[in-house]
């Protein structure tokens, strides 16, 4: 049986994106530019411990008035805030229709777009994240060639999968605490660990290209 997924990494000596030489299945496959978009973990001071105190009394006393939610309202709302894990890189993925994806149905899948006409596949990285953030002014692409690589096949348990190969490229958070994520149908940020609850099959290769 074939594997679902053979993950391939390459060390691309271009400074434009451009892809080269990469070519493991036919000329028709599609190429897809995907992107790692990560914030760095925040550095938190210490709280003097009169301040601590003083905060401590403020969140129970709150806590004593306000609005209850169900627990599962609670951890969602969290999962799509960048002020969590605040020691630890977050990523982010979204949640809708993407390339690829079976019968069109929506998936979780991290910012990505479909090479086309662009100049290079890093504007098609670029397009992809423009898309969902609606501008880049918060943003850092971290170099101009991608990252990772991996090629997708279909397998003997979904022969209708598309072949196609998914170039990953960085990008990090700039000077902003909050985005207004948009085409999908919702979106979450999450740490490494928990990017293997999304997509366990690639958690081999997500450690390896991540490095946190």
């Amino acid at each position: 049986m074939r594997s679902r997924f053979a993950f391939l990494f390459h060390s691309l000596k271009t400074r434009t994106g451009r892809v080269v030489g990469l070519s493991t299945s036919a000329s028709s496959d599609k190429i897809v530019a995907s992107v790692l978009f990560e914030r760095l973990p925040v550095v938190i001071p210490k709280i003097e411990p009169a301040v601590y105190a003083f905060q401590e009394f403020s969140y129970r006393w709150t806590q004593q008035y306000r609005r209850k939610y169900p627990d599962e309202v609670l951890g969602k709302s969290d999962a799509r805030s960048l002020q969590r894990a605040l020691d630890r890189r977050l990523y982010l993925l979204l949640y809708g229709a993407t390339y690829g994806c079976p019968g069109g149905n929506p998936v979780w899948h991290f910012p990505e777009k479909v090479y086309e006409t662009e100049e290079t596949l890093r504007k098609c990285a670029e397009s992809a994240l423009k898309s969902v953030l609606g501008d880049l002014s918060h943003t850092y692409f971290v170099g101009n060639a991608p990252m990772g690589h991996m090629v997708i096949q279909p397998t003997d348990d979904m022969p209708d999968t598309l072949s196609f190969k998914r170039f990953f490229f960085k990008s990090q958070v700039i000077a902003t605490n909050k985005f207004r994520i948009g085409n999908s149908e919702d979106h979450v940020w999450v740490t490494k660990d928990e990017l293997t609850e999304y997509f366990p099959e690639q958690a081999a290769f997500l450690d390896k290209m991540i490095i946190s």
